[in-house]
């Protein structure tokens, strides 16, 4: 449930088909995801999931599948 909604708030920020995204998404690589769109990102996670994203692990995030591992890991 977390990965589904992850895949459509990234769907959503890069106009992308969520078909396209898995767990194995790279964000910079294959999204093009730049420091603004990661700024973006976390906060709507934050939104979507209540939980609070430290800017290190956001630093260090780079699949789909990272973020996941976090949210699962901090969710109340």
């Amino acid at each position: 449930m977390v990965f589904e909604k992850l895949r459509a708030i990234l769907a959503e920020q890069f106009g992308t088909d969520e078909k396209e995204i898995t767990l194995d998404t790279n964000l910079a690589d294959d999204l093009g995801a730049d420091s603004l769109d990661m700024a973006d990102i976390i906060m709507a996670i934050e939104d979507e999931f209540e939980v609070e994203v430290p800017d290190e692990t956001a630093a260090n995030a780079k699949t789909v599948a990272d973020i996941v591992a976090f949210i699962e890991d901090n969710e109340e």
